[in-house]
Order: structure tokens, then sequence, then C-alpha cells
């Protein structure tokens, strides 16, 4: 398969712009693999389709407000840095990527909270990437919660508000795993009430971390899909959760996976016996079509932008190749569903 048969045209009015509320009222096109058949629903009608003894798969990564804008030493101009991955926490060393590139060279500094405390740059990594060290001797992560904005995608062509802080967040979010620069865009559509309900149904719940990093703004460059690499990320699978999921698997019950991330995950840990084990570490696990998953038999996601890893994996799951997923994708676009992060939702079954 070739990355320019996944290219689509999509209009700026498709792409939500804020979130619904509250969130479990969001729309979900349904569509049946064995049927070839859509329906449409919302997610609060999971609680008509998810059967006791299913298991519910959830990312509990956290977000942190990644976006820093400071002030390039010497000339005060406006630079944006976008937190990416803290590489060295003692040495306070972090890659970010940053705008505008072009006035950002080694050795330069950029001063935060009206001079308060700086990152001097020490290396290049990729056109917009950069390797900083920061100056500040307290807690970093205080201060980015303090002084930082969500780093709201491109796409979303306003400014991030406070109300950003709790709705680029899922209601689950763990602090423990406070180290993503996005959130995983399904999972938003849940809320307490929801997840309360699903478990009084006798719905299991697992949940694991995928940290989410630079990969979010990955578009495939490379013709040949085969050829494409992923970019590492982090993740944990805890005992208790690849229990949970594994009860669900030896009754015969549907795994649901909530979200890309979630299924990269779970598949990145795969036993020879087709069960789930726990494991930490690092994957660029890929999925494109026509990979088949192992453990979730249904999937829970958002719609994707163009040519990009999630839309591969959706179309890897839906079966049927890139002539299905578009169908699915024009049918949404037809009836008026809200894509990408603050869009709605597909349930594949």
């Amino acid at each position: 398969m070739k990355l320019s048969q996944f290219r689509y045209s999509l209009p700026q009015k498709h792409i939500a712009q804020a979130p619904i509320s509250p969130r479990d009222s969001a729309r979900m096109m349904v569509y049946n693999r064995a049927e070839s058949s859509y329906s449409d629903k919302n997610i609060r009608d999971l609680l008509d389709i998810m059967k006791k003894g299913d298991c519910l798969v959830l990312n509990e990564t956290k977000v942190f407000p990644a976006k820093l804008i400071g002030k390039k030493e010497k000339t005060n101009a406006d630079i944006e840095v976008m937190l990416l991955r803290e590489l060295k926490k003692d040495e306070r060393i972090w890659d970010v990527l940053v705008e505008p590139a072009r006035k950002v060279r080694i050795g330069n500094k950029i001063y935060f909270d009206d001079g308060a405390f700086y990152c001097e740059v020490i290396d290049n990594t990729t056109s917009r990437g950069r390797t900083v060290r920061f100056s500040y001797d307290d807690d970093l992560f205080a201060k980015i919660e303090e002084i930082g904005s969500m780093p709201l995608p491109e796409y979303i062509q306003r400014e991030a508000t406070d109300k950003d802080k709790q709705d680029f967040q899922t209601v689950f979010a763990n602090e423990k795993y406070l180290s993503s620069i996005a959130p995983p865009a399904s999972n938003l559509h849940f809320t307490e009430d929801l997840l309360g309900e699903l478990q009084d149904k006798g719905v299991r719940i697992a949940k694991i971390n995928l940290n989410i990093g630079q990969g979010i703004f990955e578009k495939i460059e490379v013709e040949d899909l085969t050829k494409h690499r992923m970019y590492s990320e982090y993740f944990e699978i805890t005992k208790e959760a690849s229990d949970t999921i594994n009860k669900s698997l030896k009754q015969r019950k549907h795994v649901y996976a909530a979200g890309s991330s979630v299924v990269r995950a779970v598949e990145s840990s795969v036993l020879t016996s087709g069960t789930a084990k726990p494991n930490k570490g690092w994957t660029d696990k890929y999925i494109f079509p026509t990979y088949e998953t192992k453990i979730i038999s249904r999937l829970i996601t958002n719609f994707h932008a163009p040519a990009t890893p999630q839309l591969l994996l959706t179309t890897a799951f839906m079966g049927g190749g890139k002539e299905k997923l578009f169908e699915a994708y024009n049918r949404g676009m037809k009836n008026n569903y809200r894509f990408l992060t603050y869009g709605d939702a597909m349930l594949i079954i």
C-alpha cells in the first residue's frame, strides 16, 4: 500500500474547535465489520452495546501544559517552546520544538516568567527540534503547570484557555503519568458517571499508560508504507491491568480499546498464548494494513487526520482496505460528524 492512497480532503468546517459538553454526549458512528453496516449512536449507547464481562481498556496518561512562550536573549523576540520529553531530570535537559526555528541556535537563551529562569539551547535535533537545559532549580513541572498552556494542535485555530486545562485531559488522568503532550482523544469522551454505570453493568475497566509524545505531530512522509518508522513512546501495563484483560479473554468476551495508543501498548505485550502480559518500556509498534490484532477485538476511536499512523491503524482494524475507511469517513462528513481531537467517535465492532 502507498501513502498517497491515504490522503483525503478534510475541510476546516469538519474539525472540532472545542469539545462537546457533557463529554459523554458526543456522537458515535458504529461500524459492524461482519455486516459492513453503519449506525449512528452516541457514547452513552456503550451501556447497551457492551456486555457483562467485556473489558474496556483506557489510557490514563496525563497531559501537562507543555507550551511555553519565552523571550530570546538580546533581541527579546517571542519564541514558542514545546516541551517534548525530559531527557535527564537531574540536569534539567529536555527535547523541545521551537518556533520560529530559524531564530533559535545553539548557545541561545530563552527567558520565561519575566526573566525568572531560562533554557539554553545545547543541540539541534531536527529542523524545529532542539535540546535545551533549563536553569530552574526547584520543581520544574510545578513551574510549567503555573506558566504553561495546553499544547493544542495547530488545526484548533485559537489560543488555549484555562478551560482547556480541563477539557484537554481525561477525567481519569493519573498524576503518576504526567508526561504527555496530547490526550488519548477517544478517552476524552468518558465521564466518571459513564464509567461507573459500565462497571455496575459488569464491564471490566483496565487502565494502562502510554505517554503520547512527538509522534502525535507525525505525518507519514514515505510513499512505501512499509518503510515508515514510528517514534518510540514509553508505556506501562501493570499486572492488575493485564489480569483484568485476560479475565475477559478467558471468558471469550470482547476487549475494547479506547484509542490507537491503547492498541499499540496492548499489542506490544502479547504472549504466545494470545494473552496480555505485564510490561513496561518503549514501543515503536507500527500498525498498518493488513495487521490483525491479537487481543483487541473492538475499537473506540476518533476520526483522524490524513496520512497519519492513527488513520492507518484504524484502516487495519476495519479490514477491507482504504475503501472501507473512506466510505466511513465520507459518511461522517456527510452526516456532520466532528473530526480530530475534540471531535466525535467511531466504534468498530
